[in-house]
């Protein structure tokens, strides 16, 4: 051979050598692809999805139905289950278009939501922030009464006549005819206030308060910070930052905020201090004592006079149930329960009810390891009889008919299938005559008539579209409303999420979840796979929500950029038994990674294209926790991580959260605290993979310096890693979320797929069309 040909075979050689070593190059067309299973271009192609009712008098309800043509509004008469239109939508179009001087149609009206007046005889709603009133007679329309305005800091009375808001730290009311102010406090003062809200991680300008139902009494506290050591934000801008400063107990602190209750009487006005020692700043279901917009925990006898409520311990191990005397503040200690872990009144709701027309109460307990409904005797504090059982968990408490003696509550598990599935149940107080009302398998979300003689339930899991029906509280089906219609979506190249189920870590539990792939899915390739997670301990990485949804965050573009895409509902979460909630109960690191792990390794098993070779993670918050966590604690796993605003060390995290997780802060005889071997920074050393860091410089819920305490500790180790900062954002990022979106599966695309993604491709919602935005 020549040295001519042996020179040419070795460039060719060289060549293909080359050429087999070159990236692959992902281009605009694959993620503009890939942003087309994002809701906001998924969502406009679903029709006649649940139903929202919005209920009027007579039990009958308006719906606002979204189709292929636009929307339509729809009035049902649960009586009889007849249904049509809400008004004549050609006629109203006409008048507005007229009137307005814009061209209106039937199905693309300038309003979503609308009121019957109180004549029945016209419509009120509202065009660009001005009021509107049309004749249902000769559908002429003109401009209405501005409605009286609602501070949204301002909380309305139930008579609808007064509006309570903060003013310098104390209370006021103002009378809404008159505009007339009158200050129900006066020695309220900064950091000891009247209905101030502040949990540290989250707070606002709005009372924390409960009107009695004959709008003369309100129940409040004085919440005291005075002692309550600060956090620290400051701006990026051009000049000197702007610091923001406020109350943010840590665990272990020795002053937390503490909250002393008292009621007012509005009329007098006049101020009656609860003869209790002040609470920690704790409810008996969130770390917040919030429920909803109103105070936590406290429930009114109908006509003012006591007041209920439930005082919760430091660490969530205690509750006491006391009865105030609304005139003196005398209290009545009536019972408490304590437990080894921590407690719960519910699963998203606070379920017990004070029922002093019977002097009894309705409690909600997890003491036989499933959450089940009990009934107390309000007068001797003794049980009378436990009024739910079985291995299922009680999770809202929606009606209580005092007269009928039943109960109508949502329960997960108690039907075979996947145990997070939820059904709507009656049942007496003594416990018999237990009625499933919802069969169908599934979520069925609810909605009670203001009677509570009917309800709209709409049911789906997460593969299967929804139901929407009308039933009677007897369950008899009465009407279907709506199926939804995913026709248009299928055509689009859309396919569902697949539902999964493997072993725990233990072996022997079951876990749930679901799994996305690319939609052309080539079964004789190797994907890499996306862990997404969320650890909880309030909530998994299904944040509770089995029913259907077009998309889930950007799961399944992800997995048209070349990915599997897997969500694993971990142990240590709620709705399951008390014991499965507990399982990781004082080990919050623990981020049901040992359950990711096994999981996804069982997934490898059955689907061949799953490549355990080349696994990423990431996740939000807690999410972010837990995917630091995977890079440092198994790093031969997990390959590619993106953490987003971890709260990787529970000591710099708000004081509630850590206390009722891992427990009060200890220290050992080393020295050690019992949170020091849960802090991500610890472990930073052990990082192989690729890792990127991400957080909000003003996140005012997981303060920014969780993150940099991560940052440095991987500078000391000398390990290379990748951070994305905003200066400015909160939490969630804001207007950011698109960005972080991009970059995210850059990183993705790039480390774990191994190709190059575009430049810089920007990501462009869009609102849906049928909305008239």
């Amino acid at each position: 051979m020549t040295n001519k040909t042996l020179l040419f075979w070795a460039c060719m050689a060289f060549a293909t050598i080359a050429q087999s070593q070159q990236p692959v190059s992902l281009t605009d067309k694959d993620y503009e692809h890939a942003e087309q299973f994002l809701i906001y271009n998924t969502a406009p192609l679903v029709d006649h999805g649940p139903v929202r009712p919005n209920w009027i008098e007579g039990d009958r309800f308006w719906y606002r139905d979204l189709n292929a043509n636009g929307s339509e509004f729809k009035l049902v008469n649960s009586v009889n289950g007849k249904r049509g239109p809400a008004f004549d939508a050609n006629k109203l179009a006409a008048s507005l278009s007229t009137t307005i001087g814009k061209n209106y149609s039937a199905n693309r009206l300038p309003f979503q939501y609308f009121n019957y007046a109180t004549d029945g005889k016209s419509i009120l709603f509202n065009i660009d922030g001005k009021a509107w009133k049309c004749s249902l007679s000769d559908y002429q329309c003109g401009s209405a009464p501005a409605p009286i305005k609602k501070n949204r800091n301002e909380v309305i009375s139930p008579d609808g006549k007064k509006a309570a808001f903060i003013k310098d730290y104390n209370l006021w009311v103002r009378d809404l005819a008159s505009n007339e102010t009158t200050a129900l406090t006066t020695d309220g003062i900064k950091d000891f206030g009247y209905a101030t809200d502040n949990a540290g991680w989250r707070g606002s300008d709005a009372p924390v308060m409960l009107w009695s139902p004959d709008s003369k009494k309100i129940a409040t506290i004085k919440q005291d910070q005075r002692n309550v050591s600060d956090m620290y934000l400051v701006t990026t801008n051009v000049g000197k930052p702007t610091l923001k400063a406020w109350k943010y107990p840590l665990p272990g602190d020795k002053e937390i905020i503490t909250i002393q209750r008292v009621i007012i009487d509005v009329d007098t006005p006049k101020t009656i201090f609860i003869k209790v020692a002040p609470d920690p700043h704790r409810a008996s279901l969130s770390d917040d004592i919030l429920d909803g917009n109103t105070l936590a925990d406290v429930d009114w006898k109908a006509d003012g006079s006591e007041l209920a409520f439930v005082s919760t311990s430091r660490d969530h191990k205690v509750e006491k149930f006391r009865i105030a005397n609304a005139a003196t503040g005398d209290i009545r200690e009536v019972f408490e329960e304590t437990v080894p872990t921590q407690f719960e009144s519910g699963q998203g709701a606070i379920n017990w009810r004070y029922l002093p027309a019977s002097k009894e109460i309705i409690w909600y307990s997890e003491r036989d390891n499933w959450g089940h409904l009990y009934l107390y005797d309000a007068t001797t504090g003794q049980l009378k009889n436990q009024i739910t059982k079985g291995d299922f968990v009680v999770t809202k408490l929606l009606r209580v008919d005092e007269k009928k003696r039943e109960l109508y509550f949502l329960a997960n598990g108690r039907e075979p299938g996947n145990p997070y599935f939820t059904h709507f149940y009656k049942v007496r107080f003594d416990g018999s005559h237990l009625k499933l009302l919802t069969p169908e398998e599934g979520i069925h979300q609810i909605s009670l008539s203001p009677s509570g003689k009917y309800f709209v339930d709409s049911y789906s899991q997460p593969d299967v579209p929804a139901v929407s029906v009308l039933r009677n509280t007897d369950g008899k089906l009465i009407s279907t409303l709506e199926k939804t219609d995913i026709s248009r979506l299928q055509a689009n190249g859309w396919k569902p999420a697949i539902p999964i189920t493997v072993k725990a870590h233990d072996g022997s539990t079951d876990l749930y979840g679901i799994m996305f792939t690319p939609t052309h899915l080539d079964p004789s390739k190797k994907y890499p796979i996306i862990d997404y997670i969320y650890p909880g301990p309030q909530g998994g990485s299904m944040s509770g929500n089995w029913s259907f949804s077009a998309s889930r965050g950007d799961n399944q573009a992800l997995a048209e950029l070349g990915f599997v895409v897997v969500l694993i509902e971990g142990t240590g979460n709620p709705l399951r038994s008390k014991s499965f909630h507990d399982m990781n109960y004082g080990h919050m690191s623990d981020n049901t990674l040992p359950d990711q792990i096994t999981g996804i390794r069982q997934l490898a098993a059955k689907y061949a294209y799953i490549d355990t070779n080349r696994i990423g993670i990431w996740g939000h918050s807690g999410g972010g926790f837990a995917t630091a966590c995977a890079m440092f604690k198994y790093p031969d796993f997990f390959k590619v991580g993106i953490s987003e605003s971890g709260n990787h060390d529970n000591r710099n995290y708000e004081d509630d959260w850590g206390e009722r997780y891992i427990g009060l802060l200890t220290f050992g005889k080393d020295g050690k605290s019992n949170y020091e071997d849960q802090a991500n920074q610890n472990f930073a050393k052990n990082l192989k993979g690729k890792l990127l860091l991400a957080h909000g410089m003003m996140d005012n819920n997981v303060p920014p310096y969780n993150t940099m305490l991560v940052v440095e500790a991987l500078e000391k180790a000398n390990k290379s890693f990748d951070l994305v900062v905003f200066p400015n954002s909160p939490h969630g990022y804001g207007s950011y979320n698109p960005y972080m979106m991009r970059r995210r599966w850059d990183y993705f695309v790039k480390n774990l797929l191994g190709a190059e993604p575009p430049i810089n491709y920007e990501l462009k919602w869009k609102p849906d069309p049928r909305n008239g935005d």
